[in-house]
């Protein structure tokens, strides 16, 4: 058999589909040896593989991965782009800043795009874009859309996926399919076309596949995406708050997890409004989950 070396691009009832940098595609199974380990390929992943036929390979080894996201399961995700809405469902601060812990404590890129902003009032509008302006200050790439989904987030959207994994995530009705359907409003109907091929008619199994748009891929993945809970121990919580990084080095304690030490900068930052206060009070909440004292959401927060 000859040895390839691809990444897989579709994972559905133990086939995987994988490209080779020749793109040529070939379908293989894992050997049963990844079992054994507790390995599974992931969508997304390098792999070696042998194959006689573009139909019959067998995965063989994995490359070692940069990171892996379990909803949905993909490896090397280089940026997710986080589909907020700003209404039906509420905005949550909280929601959303979960999500950004949970990203960058596996080192991936996130990009914020807001859906839904027709609904808004002038008055909440403008509330919105100092939010957004507010996640910028971090260091975020913010989408806010004048209208929805209009050209010219799109637009920003699509120059974004190029030379990327990207990945879709956001609570159930945000808009993600529908963000996804006006980047490429043939979209459906080649997902389906993959789906309807491998699955034969038979099998119901949900699929994670690979869609090749604007010089970059985007995993087309049914269902809920999100985070449940945090890895990180509660004192290494605060590294992974972008805006907290920019002032803990004048904290006067080494270690400062920034809640009841003097001289903490981040505190002070919070206080002369460098740092959103919402982003402060979320801080608070994450870490008293982490350590064991309160629930993560708070189902009263809406706005701020």
């Amino acid at each position: 058999m000859t040895e390839y070396h691809g990444q897989i691009q579709l994972a559905l009832a133990g086939f995987y589909d994988v490209l080779t940098a020749d793109g040529e595609v070939f379908r293989t199974r894992a050997r049963g040896n990844f079992r054994k380990k507790d390995l599974k390929p992931l969508v997304g992943d390098w792999v070696t593989f042998s194959a006689e036929t573009s139909k019959e390979g067998y995965i063989l080894a994995i490359d070692e991965r940069t990171n892996s996201i379990v909803r949905p399961p993909v490896a090397n995700v280089d940026q997710v782009i986080i589909v907020t809405a700003v209404k039906m469902p509420d905005w949550s601060s909280n929601l959303l800043d979960r999500q950004l812990v949970a990203l960058e404590e596996k080192h991936i890129e996130p990009v914020i795009y807001f859906t839904k902003t027709d609904l808004l009032t002038a008055e909440e509008k403008h509330d919105f874009q100092t939010i957004a302006e507010g996640y910028r200050r971090i260091g975020y790439q913010v989408v806010l859309p004048e209208k929805a989904f209009d050209e010219e987030s799109l637009t920003q959207v699509k120059l974004l996926l190029a030379n990327k994994l990207t990945v879709l995530m956001g609570q159930t009705g945000a808009g993600k399919s529908t963000l996804l359907n006006h980047i490429s409003p043939d979209l459906q109907l080649a997902t389906g076309e993959v789906s309807q091929a491998l699955s034969r008619g038979r099998h119901t199994t949900r699929q994670v596949a690979l869609i090749n748009l604007y010089g970059g891929f985007v995993a087309d993945t049914p269902g809920f995406s999100a985070f449940e809970v945090f890895d990180m121990p509660a004192r290494e919580l605060g590294q992974y708050f972008r805006d907290f990084n920019q002032f803990s080095d004048g904290c006067r304690f080494r270690g400062c997890v920034h809640l009841n030490e003097p001289s903490c900068a981040v505190k002070e930052a919070v206080a002369e409004g460098n740092i959103m206060t919402s982003r402060y009070e979320n801080y608070k909440l994450f870490y008293d989950l982490i350590a064991g004292r309160r629930p993560v959401y708070n189902k009263h927060d809406k706005k701020h």
